[in-house]
């Protein structure tokens, strides 16, 4: 990559490109089409060629105020850094002025992303994330590919030349690659991983489906009646293996789809004070982080991905209040798809300084699964069994609550063979999971806060739950001795409160 000259000075306020307006009056559109969307629909089909003309007349003014909206946008944009406070300021707003402030130590990754509307303008997108915000904090919507990396570079170290002296921007000469997935290591990711996600994903849109569907036919009169006996003649044609069969092969195609449309070209480099992050197949999404503001690394691994020798890695953030709407790779956690143990390893140099060793491993009382048992297994099976027992129709099924007690009370007991707490010198690591097995890494420094509590019923038998609070969130151990977690706890404190290290 050729090298790229830092030749601009942030210090005065200035505004986007000029392309921003078109890039804001198209995201505006989009915004207002979703909202309307039935609305000129039911306008096309049910009105007449005289309305048809008053409603492509209103779209056009619509647009225009989009394109209007979008200008005065851009006009009222601007952004500077103030080299003396070490302040990154952002001016926003047509009608009610916004000021934002930044202070840049406490910027946690720069997102330089490019969409297809983007790309053919030839501009660039600028996101930067604060441990504070419920989302990017700001968005710079229209940016040259030179200012972008070099505003990067100024938001990423905590402290600006205040001499006005003009840096070089070292990323593309001093990048080292650390990690690059091929297409068939996602396709197996696909395969063995993110189930859960892609089945929430089919999920909620299968439900906006049906909602809409129900908008459709109450506007066109459709009778709901016909829809349902054509859709059960289609279900008596297949039976229900093949299509329990069609609908788990396209799960898998989706899950891949998505797979390569989030991480196509996953790669990371490693540059002297951040690592740089990028993937995407249609917009393509760069990330900068700062290894040193990373509160908690996990990965995980199936019983698949062992055999394929894969691991799944995130990168936890710090983070304060509800959660963020940011989708994909911005947010408070990065996630890196497809490692092999030894990119894994470097990985985990380059964050933590070293390969994390496991110390003493703490386990839990088998009354870990005392309450899962009761609440989800005999509990819910004791309410069916004596509803079955009152309704003939329902007694047929009792061999499916029978199922599901041997599977849940399978899945209780493997989660407890996998909790675990396993305490080193510089190292505490968490174990946990059902299917997918997770260990979560936390360095003792990064710890904020300790909580400990017991039931007055188990003081006698000395079992007690652990809780370590970070900024990324909460890191949990449950039914351990209670003696022993105090003992760590006062071990903890001490380090924390006499090392000179920095949470973030």
């Amino acid at each position: 990559m050729q090298r790229l000259n830092m030749d601009r000075d942030f210090s005065q306020p200035q505004r986007e490109s000029a392309f921003g307006i078109i890039v804001m009056a198209v995201h505006t559109i989009v915004k207002v089409t979703k909202a309307l969307f039935f609305f000129l629909i039911y306008a096309f089909i049910k009105m007449g060629g005289t309305y048809s003309r008053y409603t492509l007349l209103g779209i056009g003014v619509v647009m225009l105020l989009c394109l209007i909206y979008a200008y005065f946008s851009y006009l009222k944009f601007t952004f500077f850094l103030d080299k003396d406070k070490q302040e990154f300021v952002v001016n926003k707003g047509i009608f009610n002025r916004d000021q934002i402030i930044i202070q840049l130590d406490k910027i946690q990754q720069v997102n330089i992303n490019q969409s297809i509307l983007q790309k053919i303008i030839g501009v660039y997108g600028l996101k930067i994330d604060t441990a504070g915000a419920k989302g990017e904090e700001v968005s710079i919507k229209a940016i040259d590919e030179v200012s972008a990396y070099n505003l990067k570079d100024h938001l990423l170290n905590s402290r600006i030349e205040t001499s006005g002296q003009i840096l070089e921007d070292t990323v593309p000469d001093q990048a080292e690659g650390i990690l690059k997935i091929s297409s068939w290591t996602l396709f197996k990711v696909g395969l063995t991983s993110n189930y859960g996600k892609s089945l929430a994903l089919i999920t909620a849109f299968l439900l906006y489906l049906i909602q809409e569907a129900r908008h459709i036919m109450e506007v066109f009169h459709i009778d709901r009646d016909i829809v349902k006996s054509t859709f059960l003649s289609f279900a008596t044609i297949f039976s229900l293996a093949i299509i329990v069969g069609i609908l788990l092969i396209a799960f898998l195609i989706f899950n891949i789809a998505r797979t390569f449309y989030k991480y196509f070209e996953l790669e990371i480099i490693q540059h002297k004070h951040s690592l740089l992050l990028s993937s995407g197949l249609i917009a393509k999404r760069n990330t900068l982080i700062s290894p040193k503001k990373v509160q908690v690394t996990s990965y995980s691994q199936n019983y698949f991905q062992k055999k394929l020798n894969l691991l799944n890695m995130s990168l936890k953030q710090a983070h304060f209040g509800a959660n963020k709407k940011g989708e994909e790779m911005q947010g408070n956690m990065l996630e890196i798809v497809g490692c092999n143990p030894f990119e894994h390893d470097e990985l985990l140099k380059m964050i933590l300084g070293k390969v994390p060793l496991k110390g003493k491993t703490l386990i839990p009382d088998w009354r870990f699964m005392n309450l899962p048992i009761f609440f989800k297994l005999i509990l819910p099976v004791t309410i069916f069994l004596i509803v079955a027992l009152k309704i003939p129709e329902v007694k047929p099924f009792i061999g499916f609550s029978i199922v599901y007690f041997i599977i849940g009370f399978l899945m209780i007991f493997i989660s407890y063979q996998k909790h675990r707490l396993s305490v080193h010198q510089e190292f505490i690591i968490k174990t946990s999971g059902i299917w997918d097995i997770s260990n979560e890494i936390l360095i003792p420094s990064k710890i904020q806060a300790i909580t400990t509590s017991q039931y007055p019923w188990h003081r006698s038998i000395d079992v007690g739950h652990l809780c370590l609070h970070t900024a990324a969130g909460q890191i949990r151990f449950k039914y351990g001795n209670y003696s022993e977690i105090k003992q760590l706890v006062n071990y903890w404190l001490y380090q924390v409160e006499s090392g000179n290290e920095d949470w973030m």
